[in-house]
């Protein structure tokens, strides 16, 4: 099979188109023909080397395509099933990808919005819990115009919260489409959102980094009630909880919430850009200047 693989860490230029033996699914996995893969932050920190790691390395951290095989066990698909999900091990830029996590491509989903989904919504809720979020809390998420930022923004509302959430100028009103109340981030943050919420903060998501932890702990007034994904290091010096790596507790459930959502018409996961396999340097690229409105996603075949 055809898979993208990267044998030194560095910049987009190192990812490279290699041929390798097809996978087999072992028990209780599948694998599927890959359809689409859905760009994260995470694919083009791991391969900079700000993870460390063994190499050679590969990329892809969520899918969709169709089953093709299936591993002992398997009973709650089939062969030619519509499925998405993350790939075992992650490696899912390529032809093939064996999966354990897996869900059915359901209307209104087709590939490239099934793949968008996973790492976006499953971090989101994720977030969400480990914060408590719930009915009538007011919410801050730092970053609210990335894909895991509109995901939160979104999944918070359903849960009856008030969110505003931070993005450059630009993308106010692409948040305020999606219920949210919009504000710069930056200096003066901790100003601004009081002149929003002078009732206060009950919570905060940081998912972009920048910076914004010391206003968030201080809008909050505990930085047990402030979460991020982005800014570790600050995190440590401050006191913010942090989730994220290989070990973190999964909300898988809430991808089936976010398709009962869809349908209602309350919930999507916006595509900026495709691209196909042979270009996937330029989409990790365009992931790395943090500019990137929802999701991009690489399509195969």
């Amino acid at each position: 099979m055809k898979a993208v693989q990267f044998s030194e860490f560095g910049g987009p230029e190192v990812l490279e188109l290699v041929d390798l033996d097809d996978p087999a699914p072992g028990a209780g996995q599948i694998r599927i023909r890959v359809r689409a893969v859905g760009i994260n932050p995470i694919d083009w920190k791991v391969r900079s080397g700000m993870m460390g790691g063994d190499l050679p390395r590969r990329t892809g951290q969520e899918v969709a395509g169709i089953v093709d095989a299936l591993g002992d066990g398997v009973s709650d698909v089939a062969v030619g099933d519509q499925v998405f999900g993350t790939p075992a091990g992650g490696g899912g830029a390529a032809e093939l990808a064996v999966m354990a996590n897996y869900h059915p491509i359901v209307e209104p989903l087709d590939f490239v919005c099934a793949a968008a989904l996973p790492v976006a919504v499953e971090t989101a809720a994720r977030c969400l819990d480990l914060l408590g979020v719930g009915r009538d809390q007011t919410l801050v998420i730092n970053g609210a115009a990335g894909a895991v930022g509109i995901a939160a923004v979104q999944l918070a509302r359903a849960r009856g919260a008030r969110v505003i959430g931070t993005a450059s100028p630009a993308n106010h009103d692409y948040l305020r489409a999606f219920g949210a109340e919009a504000t710069a981030y930056g200096d003066g943050l901790a100003e601004r959102v009081r002149e929003l919420a002078p009732g206060g903060v009950d919570r905060a998501l940081d998912a972009a980094g920048h910076g914004a932890l010391p206003a968030l702990v201080e809008l909050t007034g505990d930085p047990q009630r402030v979460l991020t994904i982005a800014d570790f290091a600050a995190a440590g010096e401050l006191g913010v909880p942090v989730t994220g790596g290989p070990d973190a507790p999964r909300a898988w459930y809430a991808l089936d919430d976010a398709i009962e959502l869809m349908r209602a018409g309350d919930f999507s996961m916006p595509v900026a850009q495709t691209f196909p396999l042979a270009e996937i340097a330029e989409a990790h690229r365009l992931s790395e200047t943090g500019h990137v409105r929802g999701k991009l996603v690489v399509t195969v075949g």
